[in-house]
């Protein structure tokens, strides 16, 4: 009887530790310039890469623009996915952070056409959301592109990109990112 009960506690707790879902997720700090911005939770078994700020140009119109510190992060194992966030310097609301992203959205997705576009809050603050396809490396591309007004005049966006053919369940752990999104102004 005894062997019995203990196999029985041991199978229950086994379903539970490989039942329940895991959230070990790595919070992740945007500053400028020494300071805190916001912050996001990458999933796990994504990597982040940073970039400081730096010039991009359009090799087609030798056209550089300023483009300050973006975090991407994307799935360790496939490259049909990528999330990034920017937050420019001189860009203090919505409507300023709308007029960047006309100029820069030939850096980010060929031949834009946009679906819909809607006002939300994520993490407690206004935000302004763009959804439209395009092309990127001759593949056809979703794009979700988002301006979040925080505090102290300045903006974050958020930019995510999904190819054609990836696995739909990416959408989840995307907007997990955005429900993990705070402001720390």
């Amino acid at each position: 009887m005894r062997n019995l009960l203990s196999m029985a506690l041991t199978a229950c707790a086994a379903t539970w530790l490989l039942g329940a879902p895991t959230l070990a997720d790595t919070p992740v700090t945007y500053t400028d310039e020494g300071r805190a911005l916001f912050r996001f939770d990458v999933p796990d078994f994504w990597t982040l890469r940073t970039g400081g700020p730096r010039e991009i140009e359009d090799t087609d119109l030798g056209d550089a623009r300023a483009v300050s510190r973006v975090m991407g992060i994307k799935p360790v194992t496939d490259d049909n996915v990528w999330m990034g966030f920017v937050s420019p310097s001189r860009v203090s609301s919505i409507k300023g952070g709308l007029r960047y992203l006309e100029d820069i959205d030939k850096f980010l997705v060929k031949d834009p056409t946009v679906t819909s576009t809607s006002d939300t809050r994520i993490g407690g603050l206004p935000a302004h959301v763009v959804r439209g396809t395009g092309n990127r490396d001759g593949r056809g591309v979703n794009f979700t592109a988002t301006v979040i007004d925080l505090p102290r005049d300045r903006v974050a966006i958020g930019v995510a990109i999904l190819r054609d053919g990836a696995d739909p369940s990416y959408v989840d752990a995307l907007n997990a990112v955005f429900v993990s999104f705070r402001s720390l102004q």
